[in-house]
């Protein structure tokens, strides 16, 4: 093959076998779990559908809290294959309310899974993950956790926290490739997935994935996709390079000068800091302003803006400090720029008291 005709991204080599398992002792340790970790050569919402799908059995009662689409979309997946969910909404928009979780969970003393988000980037809110956990903990239930848009961006403890089922995904705090996700397993829940009736012969059957478990981490089920797993690699050791502990700090220290940058503008953060998302800020638009006009005017500026996600958030502009934009030129860029947006539309916005207090939150 000459020089001219070879392109690294149609002629990758394949990617050896024998480092599938290393990765999935990496991103374990990442999810602070000793539980079976397994590798989805999808997109995070395929490890969803699969998880549901997996699960999804008539006579087992789900407590599915719903934040964002993505939670009706799992209940959903989970009502398809006969079991019988209770769905617990939050307002729109909104963490749920742990007082209302617990009331479920006591109207429904049988009760076999909870599922829930840790944190939304639909509309860039946190859920009480740790209170939840606690509560299903206490009644032997087992836990089902969409950590996509959380992992790396907030401590997730898997096996301190008592989660049974973890799904990641390393597009976002770990920059990494989205069309590869993963998941942790524990025992507890591989005895509800291995139970009569289970989906087999199918890219929905984690039960299918698990042969990969059994035969001694080799070949994965299917074809691989050696570019997804070189680029999930090289993330995986920026990560530890950096160092985990490192790579949360960062993205909360981003968080917390976005929230302050936004207020010192004169905008109104969406939630409170102990309640959003490390990975990215909402902010919620007055009556008066048209969030697609608001785009348009701060396009030009080149930072990364966009509208929230499903009921409730269809008036919030989103500020994206995920991955490596978790950094102080980006946090300055996206508020400096919301602000400027503003102007262009006639609204007042203090940005020179925004950059300073951004700048507050850098000065060490």
């Amino acid at each position: 093959m000459t020089s001219e005709t070879w392109n690294p991204l149609s002629t990758a080599p394949p990617f050896p076998a024998v480092r599938y398992a290393s990765i999935a002792d990496r991103i374990a340790k990442v999810l602070g779990t000793r539980n079976d970790v397994l590798l989805i050569q999808a997109e995070a919402v395929v490890a969803l559908e699969a998880v549901a799908t997996s699960l999804a059995r008539p006579g087992l009662k789900v407590l599915n809290i719903v934040t964002s689409p993505y939670g009706l979309w799992f209940g959903n997946w989970l009502r398809r294959g006969g079991a019988d969910v209770i769905e617990l909404a939050a307002e729109p928009a909104r963490p749920i309310d742990v007082e209302a979780v617990e009331r479920a969970l006591n109207a429904h003393p049988d009760m076999k899974v909870l599922a829930l988000c840790h944190a939304e980037s639909a509309s860039c809110i946190l859920n009480p993950m740790e209170d939840i956990l606690a509560l299903a903990r206490a009644r032997g239930i087992v836990t089902i956790v969409d950590a996509v848009a959380s992992v790396g961006g907030h401590d997730l403890n898997v096996d301190e926290l008592g989660v049974d089922i973890a799904i990641i995904g390393p597009q976002k705090s770990l920059a990494g490739p989205a069309g590869l996700s993963a998941l942790s397993v524990s025992s507890a829940a591989w005895q509800l997935i291995s139970r009569e009736g289970g989906p087999t012969g199918s890219i929905l059957s984690l039960l299918d994935q698990k042969i990969w478990l059994d035969a001694g981490r080799g070949t994965l089920p299917g074809t691989t996709a050696p570019l997804e797993f070189f680029a999930l690699e090289a993330a995986l050791d920026r990560l530890e390079a950096e160092g985990l502990a490192s790579v949360i700090a960062r993205h909360g220290r981003a968080a917390r000068a976005t929230h302050a940058g936004l207020i010192a503008l004169g905008a109104e953060p969406w939630v409170k800091p102990e309640k959003g998302s490390h990975l990215v800020t909402a902010v919620e638009l007055s009556e008066a302003a048209d969030p697609k006009a608001l785009l348009a005017a701060a396009a030009p500026l080149g930072m990364e803006f966009s509208i929230g996600v499903g009921p409730g958030a269809n008036r919030l502009i989103r500020l994206n400090h995920t991955g490596l934009r978790a950094r102080f030129d980006i946090v300055l860029g996206n508020v400096t720029a919301y602000g400027i947006g503003l102007r262009r539309l006639g609204f007042k916005a203090d940005i020179a008291a925004a950059v300073e207090a951004i700048a507050l939150h850098y000065g060490d």
